[in-house]
């Protein structure tokens, strides 16, 4: 499976995220101290009519399917407001969309990717991009990025279709269009390249030349 638990503290940010703020007296005050500027910077608009309107079902990328992770899964945010969001990660789900989307509704799977892109090139959104999914085993990268995975097999070429890479390819572009994300390698990774991984995702018969080609086409259609 392409996503995967960070090994350096999403269960510890999990269970900062469930502190609620105190609001009030001498309780905001102290709490205020006892988190420190940045953590508050991050988490204010936690406070009660702070946060961003939420519609149920929405999603970010027009066509696309919507099918909820687990909220184990990943962790309520903000972004970009707390989080700028300046990478995306591609990955290959080792497996068939079905058992994809069911280990990312499985709260013991502690991971789950924002998007899910099958062969046919149909889209599913299973983490709004507000928040923080738990996919590319660095908590860092999770907080910066956008994980999508691709229906698949890395040792398997025929995976990696031509709907698979024109639908991959739009709705990266959007993503890069929606945050300022520059169209290149540097901003665009596979999940093999996230520093701290063991994965090896999406493999040496992903065509990151043709991908970004075409992120880039659809990039200067829009």
């Amino acid at each position: 499976m392409g996503a995967t638990r960070d090994a350096d503290g999403e269960g510890s940010e999990r269970r900062l995220g469930r502190r609620a703020l105190l609001v009030g007296g001498a309780a905001a005050a102290v709490g205020a101290i006892a988190l420190g500027r940045e953590e508050l910077s991050r988490l204010w608009w936690r406070l009660p009519g702070v946060e961003k309107p939420r519609v149920a079902g929405a999603v970010d990328f027009r066509g696309a399917r919507w099918v909820a992770a687990s909220p184990a899964n990943y962790r309520r945010a903000d972004r970009p407001a707390d989080y700028p969001v300046d990478r995306i990660v591609v990955h290959v789900t080792q497996g068939g969309y079905a058992s994809a989307v069911k280990v990312f509704q499985d709260p013991e799977h502690a991971a789950a990717a924002h998007y899910i892109v099958r062969r046919d090139g149909r889209v599913t959104q299973l983490v709004r991009e507000l928040d923080v999914a738990f996919h590319a085993g660095n908590r860092g990268y999770n907080e910066r990025s956008v994980g999508i995975e691709h229906e698949g097999f890395v040792e398997d070429a025929s995976t990696f279709t031509d709907a698979m890479y024109a639908a991959s390819a739009r709705l990266t572009a959007r993503i890069c269009a929606r945050y300022g994300i520059p169209v290149d390698r540097e901003h665009i990774v596979g999940h093999v390249e996230v520093p701290g991984t063991d994965h090896t995702d999406p493999g040496p018969h992903w065509d990151w030349g043709r991908y970004l080609r075409l992120v880039g086409d659809q990039g200067r259609k829009s």
